[in-house]
C-alpha cells in the first residue's frame, strides 16, 4: 500500500524536514514486510496566493486515483495510535493506497474535506502545517511498529 502525503507549501532544509525524512525512512523499513509503503510527500504551492480553492485544485491533482483520502483537520476525529494503525491496516487489506492531505495556513477547502473518507485531528488546537507533517510521519511510523508488534509504542 503506497502512502502519499499531499501538502501545501515547501518544506525547506531544516529540522522539520530532517525529522520527516527520518520517520519516512523508518516507516518504509518497518512497513515493507507488512505491505505498507513506500511513503512519499508531494508538495504543491499556490504561487498566486488566491486561497483555499486554488490550493484544493492543486491538491486534487496530486491525490492518487482510487486512494483512500484522509484530510488533516482540527475538526476531524481524535483517535488513538492503535486506532490509526487499524485504519492503515484496513485500507491495506482492501488493496487501497492512502493519501493524507495537509492544507495551507488557512486550512482546507470545504469541498475537499467533503470528498475525504476520513478526517484526522491531532487535537483541537491549530498546528502549523509544517509541524503536522512531522506528527503525521511519526504516527505513520508508530502505526507500522504497532502492526509489526514492535516495542516502539507503549500503552
Amino acid at each position: 500500500m503506497r502512502v502519499t502525503i499531499c501538502a501545501v507549501g515547501r518544506l525547506r532544509a531544516g529540522p522539520e524536514r530532517a525529522i520527516c525524512e527520518d520517520y519516512l525512512t523508518r516507516f518504509d523499513r518497518t512497513g515493507r514486510a507488512l505491505g505498507l509503503g513506500p511513503a512519499t510527500i508531494v508538495e504543491v504551492e499556490d504561487k498566486k496566493s488566491v486561497g483555499m480553492q486554488a490550493e484544493a485544485v492543486l491538491l486534487s491533482r496530486v491525490i492518487p486515483d482510487a486512494a483512500r483520502l484522509c484530510v488533516l483537520d482540527e475538526r476531524g476525529e481524535l483517535v488513538t495510535s492503535p486506532a490509526f494503525a487499524d485504519w492503515l491496516a484496513d485500507w491495506r487489506d482492501q488493496g487501497r493506497d492512502a493519501a493524507f492531505v495537509i492544507g495551507g495556513a488557512d486550512g482546507l477547502d470545504p469541498a475537499l474535506r467533503l470528498r475525504a473518507d476520513r478526517a484526522l485531528s491531532f487535537g483541537r488546537m491549530v498546528w502549523p502545517h509544517m509541524l503536522v507533517r512531522v506528527m503525521l510521519t511519526e504516527q505513520l511510523y508508530r502505526a507500522a511498529t504497532i502492526l509489526a508488534g514492535a516495542p516502539y509504542h507503549r500503552e
